[in-house]
């Protein structure tokens, strides 16, 4: 599985981006999908991850800000963030879990100037 993202940029604080993330086949609706990020010099950590379309689990700092959501016809999951903070500067992963074994996208860059 080859995960394909885009929509990362330079965004005011306060400002909205949409992350996109494509998978090369269709992956069925159970497997979970999601994002994670990593700013210089720290750990990847989780952004948010949704399975079957509507279990969805944010990480602390973005719960309220963030909405996950899927489109299960264009194998892509989205990622809305709004509210942004200098503090969610980050390359953005995305990820999925299928039959067992992980897959990461790329990365794009999230920048949030103050």
């Amino acid at each position: 599985v080859q995960l394909q993202a885009s929509g990362g940029g330079l965004v005011q604080a306060g400002g909205s981006l949409r992350l996109s993330c494509t998978a090369s086949r269709t992956i069925h609706s159970s497997v979970v999908m999601g994002w994670y990020r990593q700013a210089p010099g720290k750990e990847r950590d989780l952004v948010a991850t949704l399975r079957s379309g509507r279990d969805a689990n944010y990480g602390d700092s973005v719960s309220g800000r963030f909405t996950i959501f899927r489109d299960n016809a264009k194998n892509t999951v989205y990622l809305q963030m709004n509210s942004l903070k200098p503090e969610d500067t980050a390359v953005y992963y995305c990820y999925a879990k299928v039959e067992g074994a992980a897959y990461w996208g790329q990365g794009t860059q999230v920048t949030v100037s103050s």
